[in-house]
């Protein structure tokens, strides 16, 4: 018997296909809609889902939407009982986002409010946000915890999104109580299924260090670029909490499943709780791919900071969720990705 029927907007992508699996795992069904704007078409829908299908041996139902087209998405409401909704859905590059801002803003705002707004009209007030350690701006102390003062120097307009629709959430709850909502920041996602069907695959240049790593290692890439050695930190690189993207794509479920016991809002980091410079990772990931990986030193880029690391001890209290998945098994993890698929869910001739 299912546990309920939960929408997962943006499920195509890279931590909502690793969230399906995890869910439709813990015997709920899924009803997936995303816009394709991070995900490869396949035979009939995204070739992310169809390995998702592959991996656990049951159906996802899937709709090609963007969040913001309000009449086809309440026709989703319509035709399915949605009990609750996980929301990934929205641009993600804190690089990109500097310099379309404005793309930013519709994109990740806009389709967060048409979404709780249909919520609100088919009564379905269960929701888990997929927030970012970018909300905390420049660190006061690390690691960081949840009370750490929010929206203060946020450095990119990425990072703001995720504060604004915060706020949005918190003021949605204080109108009506019987909402209820969690918002988890993330910290660092890496890694891959361990079955190396699904992944994290970017159109075009990787944004985030991991992934154009691995693409440097398979020889897609000529080298990486290092963004600053000039940080405060052990070797000048750049220290991050990276985080397994299935530990991450568990933390939802415990989420999810705390959600009909909560009252108001919750807040949760999804984190380690451990730091690591960015050649710590890089020399990590060498030694799980057995492949040297070139780098030069670049300059620092706007938006980034020198170290945040996540204090994850709420997590643990309340939702009884802890990664569990170290740097040794994400660097495995993802180069088993790479290694079965070079090019992605893509075909060598579609690869940028």
């Amino acid at each position: 018997m299912s546990r309920g029927t939960v929408l997962v907007t943006g499920g195509a992508g890279y931590i909502g296909s690793h969230t399906v699996v995890e869910l439709l795992k813990e015997g709920y069904d899924a009803v997936v809609v995303d816009n394709m704007g991070n995900a490869v078409q396949g035979d009939n829908g995204p070739e992310s889902l169809h390995r998702v299908e592959k991996i656990t041996g049951k159906k996802v139902t899937f709709y090609e939407l963007d969040v913001r087209d309000a009449e086809k998405l309440e026709k989703v409401f319509k035709d399915h009982k949605i009990t609750a909704v996980l929301h990934f859905a929205g641009l993600k590059s804190v690089n990109e986002s500097v310099s379309q801002p404005l793309e930013y803003y519709n994109n990740n705002i806009s389709g967060t409010l048409i979404l709780l707004e249909i919520m609100m009209k088919y009564g379905v007030k269960q929701f888990v946000f997929s927030s970012s350690a970018t909300v905390y701006g420049p660190p006061e102390q690390n690691p960081v915890d949840e009370p750490h003062r929010v929206g203060f120097g946020i450095t990119n307009p990425y990072g703001r999104t995720k504060y604004f629709i915060e706020e949005i959430l918190r003021d949605v709850v204080i109108a009506d109580p019987e909402w209820r909502v969690t918002m988890l920041r993330y910290f660092n996602p890496v890694g891959a299924h361990e079955s190396g069907l699904i992944g994290e695959d970017p159109d075009g240049p990787p944004n985030n260090l991991m992934p154009y790593v691995s693409q440097v290692a398979i020889g897609r890439r000529p080298h990486l670029v290092v963004f600053g050695n000039d940080w405060e930190t052990p070797d000048g690189t750049g220290v991050r909490d990276w985080i397994h993207v299935v530990d991450l794509a568990v933390g939802h479920i415990a989420a999810l499943n705390k959600l009909p016991s909560n009252s108001g809002i919750k807040v949760y980091n999804l984190g380690t709780g451990r730091g690591y410079s960015v050649l710590e990772a890089v020399k990590e990931f060498e030694k799980a791919s057995g492949k040297e990986v070139k780098y030069v030193i670049g300059p620092r880029r706007p938006g980034d900071l020198a170290n945040v690391v996540a204090d994850p001890r709420l997590s643990e209290k309340e939702l009884g969720w802890k990664a569990t998945r170290g740097l040794p098994e994400m660097c495995a993890d993802l180069w088993r990705w790479q290694d079965q698929n070079p090019y992605g869910f893509r075909k060598k001739e579609d690869a940028k």
